[in-house]
Parts: C-alpha cells; sequence; structure tokens
C-alpha cells in the first residue's frame, strides 16, 4: 500500500487530468458550435463534412458528461473527495520538512536556499482543507441536481429513449455553470498544488470561465494558465485558419474551371 505523500500526489495528478480533460472537451464543443454560430466560413467548411463534425460533437459532448461523473460521484474509485480527504486525515505531508524532502529530491545536500524558503513556507491547518471540501460540496450538489442523471442515464447507461425525457433533464443544465464548475476543478488542483510542491497557502484563485470574454478579449498566450482559454483558442485559430485556407483554395481553382 502506498505511503500517504506518494498516494496523495498520485491523487492530485488524477484531479489534474480529469478536470482538465472535461474542461478541454466541454470548451472545444463550445468553441465550435460558436464558430458555427458566428463565422460563415467556418461554418461552410464544416458542412463540407457534416456528419464527422456531428460527431465529433457528439463525441465531445458524451466525454464531458462520463468525466464530470468520474469527478464527482462518489462511488468513483478517484474522485475529488479523495484526494481532500488524503490531505484531511494526514496533515504530516504538508510539513516544512516533507516540504524539504520534496525540495531536495535526488540531491546529496539540501541546496543553500532552502532554509530561508522554509521559513515563509505556509503549513496547512484543518480549516483550510475544510474551507476546500465546502466548496467541493457545493459544486457536487449542483451536480447531484443537474447533471448526475443526465451522465447516467443518457450517456453512461441508455436508460431514457424518449426525447421529451432527455430534454427534460438538459433543461436543468446551465452552460454558465457547468462553466465554472470546471474551472473551479483547476483552481482547486492549482491551488493544492502550490501547496504540495512550493508550500504556499491554498487559495482558490479566480480563473477566466466566459467563453465569449475569451474570444472577445484572448490573454496573451504567456498568461493563459487554464485548459478552457488554451483549447478555445487552440480550436478557433485551427478552424479559422482552415476555413481561410479553404476559402483560398476555391478562389484559385475557380479561374482554372471557368477556363475549362
Amino acid at each position: 500500500m502506498a505511503d500517504p505523500t506518494t498516494e496523495f500526489e498520485v491523487e492530485l495528478e488524477v484531479l489534474h487530468t480529469e478536470a482538465e480533460s472535461a474542461t478541454q472537451f466541454f470548451y472545444a464543443y463550445l468553441t465550435i458550435h460558436a464558430l458555427i454560430g458566428d463565422n460563415r466560413a467556418v461554418h461552410r467548411l464544416l458542412n463540407q463534412s457534416a456528419l464527422m463534425w456531428r460527431t465529433i460533437l457528439g463525441s465531445l459532448q458524451t466525454a464531458t458528461f462520463i468525466t464530470l461523473g468520474r469527478i464527482f460521484d462518489q462511488s468513483s474509485a478517484h474522485n475529488v473527495d479523495r484526494v481532500i480527504g488524503l490531505a484531511l486525515r494526514h496533515p504530516s505531508i504538508f510539513s516544512k520538512s516533507e516540504l524539504a524532502k520534496r525540495k531536495q529530491g535526488t540531491a546529496k545536500a539540501p541546496p543553500e536556499w532552502l532554509p530561508e524558503y522554509l521559513e515563509g513556507a505556509y503549513e496547512p491547518k484543518a480549516s483550510d482543507f475544510r474551507r476546500l471540501k465546502a466548496h467541493v460540496h457545493k459544486r457536487r450538489r449542483i451536480y447531484e441536481a443537474k447533471y448526475r442523471d443526465l451522465r447516467r442515464k443518457v450517456f453512461a447507461h441508455k436508460e431514457l429513449t424518449s426525447e421529451a425525457d432527455v430534454a427534460e433533464l438538459f433543461a436543468k443544465t446551465n452552460t454558465r455553470e457547468l462553466q465554472r464548475m470546471l474551472v473551479f476543478l483547476g483552481s482547486l488542483h492549482e491551488a493544492l498544488w502550490q501547496l504540495f510542491f512550493n508550500g504556499r497557502k491554498p487559495v482558490l484563485e479566480p480563473r477566466r470561465y466566459s467563453l465569449a470574454r475569451m474570444r472577445d478579449l484572448p490573454s496573451p498566450a504567456e498568461r493563459r494558465r487554464g485548459a478552457q482559454e488554451r483549447i478555445t483558442h487552440e480550436t478557433e485559430n485551427f478552424l479559422t485558419a482552415a476555413a481561410t485556407a479553404a476559402q483560398q483554395r476555391i478562389a484559385m481553382d475557380a479561374p482554372r474551371a471557368a477556363r475549362h
């Protein structure tokens, strides 16, 4: 059985990959739909392979809800509560002596700067983790009320086949709410990562979540910390460039077609 420090590090990485995956799936899905709605060149390009793009959009939507369930369902082996629970049960993971070991790594001797660094390191209290747990509980209540049945009865298992029943479940959802939930998970991971590896107080830093705002006012590339902003701009840049190239190819082919 793994020691608590190793187990926490593993669960922290699981949270990271799951949160980023769900965020990437959902924001890619939203960005494609937004471009279809407001970019005629992209709309025309995607219509040329409509079946493929419907398949991609359906896959992104399904993957979002499946991953969200793995994060919040308490029956899931690696849900978000597991990493918080480990932190509460084993506060020694975050002691300055344990942080010193992580900072020293495989070096034979500790670096000269380490004693001064440790003086400013934060050793968390149980209240820090209870506060984070309360934030998680708030989001889980939203998930259970509005998204769990959709995940279980439509995406994970085909319990519902009536369009009316499925529409009733979708009517409970809210895009902005889901954006905030996913961005919260990224902030939670960052707070725990900074505590574990850098000895910083676990604070949930605000992050951009509005797709419209990120598209209208993109952050400089070096400041795009969240997966939501990176995938939004990568998706938009790729599809816009592909649509432009397609238009240029059509323009170049038009004179040749006219001559023949």
